[in-house]
């Protein structure tokens, strides 16, 4: 029941805040272990979230595990998503998004339990070759949260006002966005909470 009225009762992001706006915070994230998927959503017919699924199934959330021990791995929270033109060029996010010449490819992530940071050879290996596992370094994001549904169109003014707001105090903004969801596809639109970062010098 909590999970419909946003209780996020998981493990959550490692974080310290550097500093905090009325506008945002500057955060700096400690390193860790990701499991990711990156994929052209029209694999699964569309769907920008359908890698979620692939990553459920590698920690074991929806069945048993599909790793080689096979172990289940607490779910964390967020999840990530960033999106990117295929052939590799980030674009900047706009309503509604656009991508010209070509399609738009998503990269989903889990961060896993922190009992695995610095310890990445004891993360089971998956055994759908989609899933790719690496080391996330320590960096800093400005984030700003914000609650209800993550439409595109409203990212879109998130990120826009977020860039400016970090130019204006004298950020150095140093790659794209991403976004960060907390809570499961049945919690409550008002209960949710996202948030989009973006990386900074």
């Amino acid at each position: 029941m909590g999970l419909v009225f946003g209780r996020i009762n998981v493990e959550t992001t490692k974080y310290e805040v550097i500093q905090s706006t009325p506008d945002y915070e500057i955060r700096k994230y400690s390193p860790s272990v990701v499991a990711e998927i990156t994929y052209d959503p029209s694999q699964f017919r569309g769907d920008k979230d359908g890698g979620f699924t692939v990553l459920a199934n590698y920690i074991g959330a929806l069945g048993k595990p599909q790793n080689t021990k096979p172990e289940k791995i607490a779910m964390t929270a967020p999840v990530i998503t960033k999106e990117r033109e295929d052939g590799g060029e980030k674009i900047a996010m706009t309503s509604p998004v656009v991508t010209k010449g070509g399609k738009s490819v998503v990269t989903m992530q889990f961060v896993l339990p922190s009992k695995y940071t610095n310890k990445v050879e004891e993360v089971p290996k998956p055994l759908d070759e989609r899933v790719v596992i690496r080391e996330e370094v320590e960096r800093k994001y400005g984030v700003v949260t914000f609650g209800g549904v993550a439409t595109e169109k409203v990212v879109a003014e998130k990120v826009e006002k977020l860039r400016k707001s970090l130019e204006r105090d004298g950020h150095k903004v140093i790659g794209e966005f991403l976004l960060a969801r907390y809570n499961p596809p049945w919690t409550l639109p008002p209960f949710r909470t996202n948030e989009v970062k973006i990386p900074v010098e």
